[in-house]
């Protein structure tokens, strides 16, 4: 079962193509039927009452449609169902307060349908979250800045791997190690841009899990392969090939990536799933290959995590109330990693660290990555129209 968040509300999909926002802890009555199709909208709504309930969406129509639970004044989306099929009936949970409130379908190939106006009162004053829909359009101004913001990332990051093979081809160890955290940290920072990455995050920085003969495999190629190498003792000039590899990769997907865009889909979704691969693999050291920087990537995956969050703040700010608790926390978080970077330029080993220390980092990392989860719902680009 797949989680996600809108605002402070938890969603989850109940059944296939369903999305269903409720609040934990209400006991929801059953309503009756409300009627989806291309032709009526929102139907079958005669018993408005506040409180948590269930609506059982029902498409009477032949195509799929989206569903939405809406301010029929200002759009701000109370509850949706995704993909609810023909002859298909899924349910939505919802809290409502006093106020209007209407359905919105949108079925395939047809435009909005928005249903009568409902009336609530005698209930709470405030309703449960909503939030306004983030469209297509909004996303194009973050989606311009994030690219740029990506593209010169790359150019750094072929600048360091170039400097990374030059210092491997001239045999000195201890120059190259620093040199590899310096090229791997740049692409720790492009946390966003993965999927736009296609094959080609694999073959910079994949690990050898999954690999017939593991470390040995000759797939495995990247900074984690040339890592295993310098912090193991390989020869230098075996390892020169591994890093000519690695910055042909880098060229070949700064070349690609001018041809390709970050999905607006992707963008909301990565300030959360930056963190929580931080939470999975970093901090556990699950990706450490002899380096010992796992902290230091998580620390480059803050500074990921804040990028996405600087070109989503024109949308996130009058949508988000926890925004500034978020901002709180990610100077936090970074205040704690930062406390594992040692004066001589090293990092802690998560294992190394305090068991006072790695309950903080821990607890500071997994908070964040908790109070990010709404942004992927709410940034999620939306039909309206």
């Amino acid at each position: 079962m797949r989680t996600r968040w809108i605002v402070v509300a938890v969603v989850v999909a109940a059944a296939a193509g369903a999305v269903v926002a409720f609040w934990p802890g209400d006991a929801a009555a059953v309503d009756p039927e409300i009627a989806v199709s291309r032709s009526a909208c929102g139907t079958g709504w005669t018993d408005p009452k506040p409180g948590p309930q269930t609506f059982r969406l029902h498409n009477t129509g032949s195509v799929t449609a989206e569903v939405d639970l809406i301010d029929p004044a200002t759009g701000v989306i109370y509850g949706e169902v995704e993909g609810l099929g023909a002859a298909t009936t899924r349910p939505l949970q919802v809290n409502l307060g006093n106020g209007s409130y209407a359905f919105r379908c949108l079925p395939e190939d047809a435009g909005a349908i928005v249903g009568p106006a409902v009336r609530i009162t005698g209930g709470a004053e405030r309703t449960g979250p909503g939030v306004a829909p983030v469209t297509h359009d909004d996303l194009l101004g973050p989606l311009k800045a994030y690219q740029q913001h990506v593209s010169t990332g790359l150019g750094e990051l072929v600048a360091d791997t170039a400097a990374l093979k030059n210092t491997v081809h001239g045999g000195d160890r201890a120059a190259s190690q620093a040199a590899w955290l310096t090229a791997h940290l740049a692409y720790e920072r492009l946390g966003a841009a993965y999927d736009a990455f296609g094959d080609s995050d694999g073959a910079l920085n994949g690990t050898a899990d999954g690999l017939p003969s593991g470390p040995a495999d000759p797939g495995f190629t990247g900074f984690h392969r040339l890592e295993q190498g310098l912090w193991h003792g390989e020869d230098l000039g075996a390892l020169a090939a591994v890093a000519d590899q690695l910055d042909t990769d880098a060229r070949a997907l700064q070349t690609s990536f001018a041809d390709s865009q970050v999905d607006g889909n992707d963008l909301g979704l990565r300030a959360h799933e930056i963190m929580e691969n931080t939470l999975q693999f970093e901090l556990t050291g699950r990706t450490d290959y002899g380096s010992g920087t796992n902290l230091a990537t998580a620390r480059a995956n803050l500074d990921g995590t804040r990028a996405v969050l600087d070109v989503l703040r024109p949308l996130l700010t009058p949508r988000y109330p926890a925004l500034s608790e978020v901002d709180s926390w990610l100077d936090r978080t970074q205040k704690a990693l930062d406390a594992a970077h040692r004066p001589d330029g090293t990092w802690f080993r998560p294992a190394d660290l305090s068991r006072e220390q790695r309950q903080k980092v821990n607890a500071d990392v997994s908070e964040l990555t908790e109070l990010l989860a709404p942004i992927a719902a709410i940034a999620e680009p939306r039909r309206v129209s």
